[in-house]
């Protein structure tokens, strides 16, 4: 059953990890989808990479292999040939690799913005436990987007740690539909593996709390077994902390949200 979130036309399907389709009457975007099989993932794929077809815009917030999946951005730039592809100004090389059309390869940096047809995509630097700006030409390889179409406004945080910052940008954009954080944290076992990270529940329980979105996502704590979390103590402490004000839903794997 597809639960509403107010009345609207616009939709959200959780794919996993931090993947989602976003989808209007007039446009369809696919926003960190991993689609590739790998051995240690808890979840299966839910749309083969060969079967997702229609989308317009396809989005990567970095460079990893659950963010960017460059397999999968060599099939989609040949079944979905018109379609756009957004990622950060640093990848531009590897996304042109992959067979998309420069033409249609979109390189933003923090700060930047691009209008492809009837959405709106802002870029905001993300920190994914560092922000590892480049000195020298001043990129940012890790991103956050708002992105705005058919009247909704939705924050995916892609992977990041809250920064100094970090809030007001977030906040110049205005009132925030649907918000998408991380949950899954970070410690020293997995920063010695280097595998870097994200906001704990807690800490994106208190940035959904100062931004007061319409409705809050969490994400990040599903595929792998060693870089999850629990999104039920997520909802709890959000409801605890800000007394059930904030709308949470812990969503289901190509289960429909409608926002508005």
């Amino acid at each position: 059953m597809d639960r509403l979130y107010k009345t609207g036309n616009v939709s959200l399907k959780w794919l996993g990890q931090m993947g989602f389709l976003i989808e209007t009457e007039n446009i369809r975007l696919c926003v960190d989808y991993y689609a590739s099989y790998d051995a240690q993932r808890q979840t299966p794929v839910p749309i083969p990479a060969g079967e997702l077809k229609g989308v317009q815009v396809f989005l990567g917030t970095h460079d990893h292999l659950d963010h960017i999946d460059h397999a999968s951005w060599k099939i989609w730039a040949k079944t979905n040939p018109d379609a756009s592809f957004v990622f950060p100004a640093p990848h531009r090389e590897k996304v042109l690799a992959d067979g998309v059309d420069d033409r249609h390869a979109v390189g933003l940096n923090d700060g930047e913005s691009v209008t492809i047809g009837d959405v709106t995509i802002h870029a905001v630097a993300a920190s994914h436990e560092f922000l590892d700006r480049d000195p020298v030409t001043g990129l940012y390889p890790y991103l956050q987007y708002i992105i705005e179409t058919g009247g909704v406004r939705i924050h995916h945080a892609g992977d990041t740690v809250r920064y100094e910052g970090m809030m007001p940008k977030i906040r110049s954009f205005g009132h925030i539909d649907a918000q998408i954080l991380p949950i899954n944290g970070r410690d020293a076992k997995r920063y010695r593996r280097n595998c870097i990270g994200n906001m704990t529940y807690q800490e994106a329980a208190d940035f959904a709390g100062e931004i007061h979105p319409g409705l809050v996502i969490p994400g990040h704590w599903d595929m792998f077994a060693d870089n999850s979390a629990d999104p039920d103590a997520f909802a709890d402490y959000l409801d605890a902390k800000y007394d059930g004000k904030i709308k949470c839903i812990i969503p289901k794997v190509m289960e429909k949200i409608i926002i508005s």
